[in-house]
């Protein structure tokens, strides 16, 4: 087993105890909150009359259900009305911090953690969301659950698990142009599987992963578990630092930041540190990637050819069939040129300003085609409004692209946002699964936030680099 890795420390410093059954119950330092999957956890603290053992280190909001187009109250949709009462009359009854739409705060629960501060290095953290591994990008040991768990947490503040094994992922090398951190995880899923790090967390290192500002980090952790990882993180260093230095957290505790960050810095992988297994990538061989499936694992470069069924593992090849004929392509055939009908730029992996600032550079001048139905949601409502300051707001907006309110939106389709029939959609989402997108006959190619852009304006999957040339010609 590992050895002398953050995951090996930060498990250690928070196990509580070793319980019967050989899981290790652990001390949660951040639950993380929202509308779809707390209301029945707290229905079951209120059935054995037992309260939010620590409301003070727990933090809601409001994302998968909220409408991102009208959003006066009530909402339009009865079961959004009646999630966002439930989560108001429980936050309230528990005296839980909750970012509701009317604080500017609201937002996708994984943007708003490390926005606020409240994301850190060295605490355990969990939600019940699957995407949980985001704040991984800290240093943070961060892990999605089930509504059991959830109710365990809340009433006690702990969680039993079992530990996992660690690998560590050096991707070397620098970036080529138009390639992101969007790219590196999508290879890193199509090289091991969309199963390949069961057992597994990562721990994500390297030239590459150091280079990344702290928005591409948390693409790469959030998408870890697409992978079949329990979690994934990069140690901190002082890009982390100067993140968290600026957030609202430590500007009011200025104090706190030099207690802590000694801790932060001790919770490193040791130079020495022992690993379970080491992948090895090159950065500076990847061309942008996008999906031909419906598995984040079926990606392939832009130019490179879509695989026959055939060549691949026996475990594959149906799986590959029935995407490939779900998706409407062909073996030895590019995804350059796939027409599309939808351009999604959102969802907890793409939604961040610098995700925004880049795609608004690939759009200005520019107009969407005109069979292309194109929108912007923020992934908060800070970066709402910080975009609508910079004018990325009216860069997208005078390209056609629809601009709507922070939420998931379309990543999951639990609201308006959906697609339509057989639509095919250029989604800067983690998630191309059949029915994803609110359609069981869409199809969803999952890209980089440039190829997002690209793709709207050419109205097919396009190499974001070409269009670029010809931006800065």
């Amino acid at each position: 087993m590992s050895q002398n890795t953050l995951y090996d420390k930060v498990w250690d410093r928070h196990k509580v105890t070793t319980l019967p059954n050989g899981q290790d119950q652990l001390f949660v330092g951040l639950h993380l909150i929202h509308e779809v999957t707390s209301p029945q956890a707290f229905g079951m603290l209120k059935e054995r009359g037992l309260e939010v053992a620590r409301p003070d280190l727990t933090h809601a909001t409001v994302d998968h259900i909220v409408p991102t187009g009208n959003q006066d109250r009530p909402y339009a949709e009865d079961a959004a009305e009646n999630m966002m009462v439930e989560l108001e009359e429980n936050v309230r009854d528990a005296g839980i911090q909750f970012s509701d739409p009317t604080t500017g705060d609201q937002g996708i629960v994984h943007v708003i953690g490390p926005e606020q501060g409240i994301t850190q290095p060295g605490k355990t953290i969990v939600c019940g969301d699957s995407h949980t591994s985001t704040h991984g990008a800290f240093g943070a040991l961060a892990f999605g659950i089930g509504t059991s768990q959830i109710r365990d947490v809340l009433a006690t503040q702990t969680i039993a698990m079992e530990k996992a094994k660690v690998r560590k992922i050096q991707v070397d090398g620098e970036l080529g142009r138009g390639v992101e951190a969007k790219d590196i995880i999508l290879e890193i899923i199509r090289r091991l599987g969309t199963e390949g790090g069961v057992g597994y967390v990562y721990e994500y290192a390297g030239e590459a992963i150091e280079n990344l500002g702290m928005e591409g980090r948390m693409s790469i952790c959030n998408m870890s578990i697409e992978g079949g990882a329990r979690a994934g993180y990069v140690n901190p260093d002082e890009t982390t630092y100067e993140w968290l230095e600026a957030t609202d957290y430590f500007q009011e505790r200025p104090e706190k930041f030099d207690e802590l960050k000694p801790y932060w810095e001790s919770i490193r992988s040791d130079d020495d540190a022992e690993y379970d297994d080491v992948v090895h990538i090159d950065a500076s061989e990847l061309d942008p990637v996008v999906t031909w499936g419906t598995t984040p694992g079926q990606g392939i470069g832009i130019h490179d050819p879509i695989p026959a069924p055939e060549d691949l593992a026996d475990g594959k090849q149906d799986t590959a069939r029935r995407a490939q004929e779900h998706m409407r392509v062909e073996p030895g055939e590019t995804m350059e040129g796939y027409d599309i009908d939808v351009a999604f730029l959102g969802s907890c992996t793409n939604a961040r300003l610098p995700d925004l600032r880049r795609a608004a550079r690939i759009v200005e001048g520019r107009e969407v085609a005109d069979d292309v139905r194109a929108m912007v949601v923020p992934g908060s409502q800070r970066v709402q409004q910080a975009a609508k300051e910079e004018g990325l707001k009216d860069t997208f907006e005078e390209a056609g692209f629809d601009w709507r309110n922070a939420g998931c939106s379309m990543c999951l389709g639990m609201n308006e946002d959906q697609l339509e029939g057989d639509e095919a959609c250029a989604s800067s989402s983690n998630r191309n699964f059949v029915g994803r997108q609110g359609s069981k006959d869409g199809r969803t190619v999952l890209m980089n936030p440039r190829m997002v852009a690209a793709a709207a304006i050419a109205g097919e999957v396009s190499d974001v680099r070409e269009l670029e040339e010809v931006q800065t010609a």
